[in-house]
C-alpha cells in the first residue's frame, strides 16, 4: 500500500485497531477499563512503572538518591505491563489519569501524593531530597530548560521515528524520513552543547541528563530501535561520550534494571522492594520467563 493513498474522512471514527505494536492498548477515550487496585508495599514511595526510557529516568533518580546515602528514598517499584493494559487499571488511572506510566504515589507526608509524568516525579524527588537540581539562580534554570526540552522533543523520537521506524505494520518512507530528520536535528542540538560542557546542564550531573540519557544516551549505545547505523549516530561524538559517562555510573545499571522484562535475564528486575533484589531477584536467579 502507498503512503499516498489514503484520504482522511470529513469526521474521523474509530472502528478497527490501527495495527502494530501496542495497538491493542491504542484507544481514543480514557478512563478506567476495570476495577483493581494498586498494590502497596513497605516504603514511603511507590512507583507504578515499565523499564521503558519514560520508567528508568525514575528508577536512575531513586537510584542515584539511594547511592548518595539518602536512605529516605527507599522504594517499591511495581510492574505495569502496558501490553496487558494494566494501565487502564482503577487504581492505576486514579494515580495517573491519563493512563501512563510511571506514576508515583508519595506516602511520606500525612495524605498520600500522586506524582505523574516522569518529568514531575524528576522534579519533586530532586526537590524533596535538595539533590540533582539546584534551588535557584541561573543553574537551575538551565536544569529546567533541558529537563523541559526533553519532555518536548521525546515524542519526536519515540512516538515519531520509533513507531514509524520499528513498529509501525508497514514501513513509509514520508513519515520515517520526517522523523529521521527530527531526531537527528535533535541529536545534533546535544553534540553542539556537549562539546563544551560535560553535563547537559553545566558542570554538574542533574535531573536534565537523567531525562535525557534513556532516550538519547541509549539510542547512540545501540539500544533503542536498533537504529544506531540508520541515524549514523557515532557521528554524534560528544553525545556518544557523554553517554558512555553516564551508562558507567553504577545507579545508572540498577535503574535500568528495575521493572525491565526484555533483554539479558541478569539485566532483568521486574519488581523491585529492597535493594537486595539487585542480587536475588533478577531473572537469571528466579526464571528466565517474560512478563510481557
Amino acid at each position: 500500500m502507498s503512503d499516498t493513498t489514503y484520504t482522511p474522512p470529513a469526521k474521523w471514527t474509530w472502528d478497527k485497531e490501527s495495527g502494530g505494536t501496542f495497538a491493542s492498548t491504542n484507544r481514543p477515550v480514557a478512563g478506567a477499563m476495570k476495577d483493581k487496585e494498586l498494590p502497596i508495599g513497605k516504603h514511603p514511595f511507590q512507583l507504578y512503572s515499565l523499564g521503558t526510557p519514560n520508567g528508568v529516568k525514575v528508577t536512575i533518580l531513586f537510584e542515584e538518591l539511594l547511592a548518595a546515602g539518602v536512605k529516605e528514598a527507599e522504594y517499591d517499584a511495581w510492574l505495569i505491563k502496558i501490553g496487558d493494559g494494566d494501565q487502564f487499571d482503577s487504581g492505576f488511572v486514579a494515580a495517573n489519569p491519563n493512563s501512563k506510566i510511571p506514576a508515583l504515589m508519595d506516602h511520606s507526608g500525612d495524605t498520600p501524593l500522586r506524582v505523574f509524568e516522569s518529568g514531575s516525579i524528576l522534579i519533586h524527588l530532586a526537590e524533596k531530597f535538595g539533590m540533582f537540581l539546584p534551588s535557584e539562580g541561573p543553574a537551575r534554570t538551565e536544569v529546567m530548560n533541558w529537563l523541559m526540552w526533553q519532555m518536548g522533543s521525546a515524542p519526536f523520537l519515540g512516538g515519531g521515528f520509533g513507531h514509524f521506524y520499528a513498529y509501525a505494520p508497514e514501513k513509509y518512507e514520508y513519515p520515517i524520513n520526517r522523523y529521521a530528520m527530527e531526531t537527528k536535528r535533535q541529536l545534533d542540538v546535544l553534540n553542539r552543547e556537549l562539546a563544551t560542557r560535560p553535563y547537559i546542564a553545566g558542570d554538574d550531573y542533574t535531573i536534565a541528563d537523567m531525562a535525557i540519557w534513556p532516550w538519547y544516551g541509549q539510542l547512540c549505545l545501540g539500544r533503542l530501535y536498533s537504529a544506531g547505523e540508520f541515524l549514523d549516530v557515532e557521528s554524534y561524538t560528544n553525545v556518544v561520550a557523554w553517554a558512555k559517562k553516564i551508562d558507567a555510573r553504577p545507579a545508572t545499571l540498577r535503574g535500568r534494571m528495575v521493572n525491565r522484562t526484555s533483554g539479558e535475564p541478569e539485566l532483568q528486575l521486574h519488581e523491585r522492594h529492597d535493594a537486595s533484589d539487585f542480587d536475588t531477584q533478577t531473572q537469571d536467579k528466579i526464571g528466565t520467563e517474560s512478563a510481557d
